[in-house]
């Protein structure tokens, strides 16, 4: 059975914004403030956050990330969307169909989406380098085994390749702590 190492980063819940939408929620013309680069290239967090409002009740200081996207998207973890009272599927970035919205309030503004709330699928970026290397392609499904007190297998974990991204992969909350993962931990792809 062949490996290879990949350094896993934690994923808290978050929104990407439109230009639109980022323009409703706090005014003509508004610029994010980049805080710190995130492990993909070209992507940050900011100083901005917004209130998400569901059926059940509110989350106040969900992080923005940028820069702004086509279509807005929320991304949570399992245990947020109780407090939410939202059923969101478990989604590769970007597909939106089907999923719940929410409403998102901001200093300036507030939208109603119709959809975009997410449950991230846990997946590798990589860039067609290493694709390459592991004979892997976009779309692939690997499993990552994880060491230590929580020991355990992901299953059906999703390649994503782009001459954008940078070889890293991301869980959110939920799974970081079920198995007892630290941002920056190194695991163990398994090749099949």
């Amino acid at each position: 059975m062949e490996t290879f190492k990949v350094n896993v980063g934690i994923s808290n819940r978050h929104i990407h914004l439109s230009p639109e939408d980022l323009e409703t929620l706090f005014g003509a013309g508004y610029k994010l403030t980049p805080t710190k680069d995130l492990s993909q290239p070209g992507q940050f967090a900011t100083a901005e956050q917004v209130t998400l409002v569901g059926p059940k009740g509110s989350m106040e200081g969900v992080r923005i990330l940028g820069p702004v996207r086509k279509a807005t998207q929320i991304e949570l973890a399992a245990t947020d969307t109780f407090k939410l009272g939202v059923k969101p599927p478990v989604r590769d970035s970007g597909d939106l169909r089907g999923t719940p919205g929410l409403e998102v309030v901001g200093p300036k503004g507030k939208i109603q989406l119709e959809h975009g709330t997410v449950i991230a699928a846990r997946h590798i970026h990589m860039t067609p380098e290493d694709a390459k290397k592991y004979n892997l392609k976009d779309g692939d499904h690997v499993k990552v085994a994880v060491d230590g007190p929580r020991a355990g297998v992901f299953e059906r974990v999703l390649i994503r390749v782009s001459p954008n991204y940078a070889l890293d992969m991301h869980v959110d909350t939920d799974e970081g702590n079920a198995f007892g993962l630290k941002n920056g931990m190194q695991l163990d792809v398994i090749l099949e």
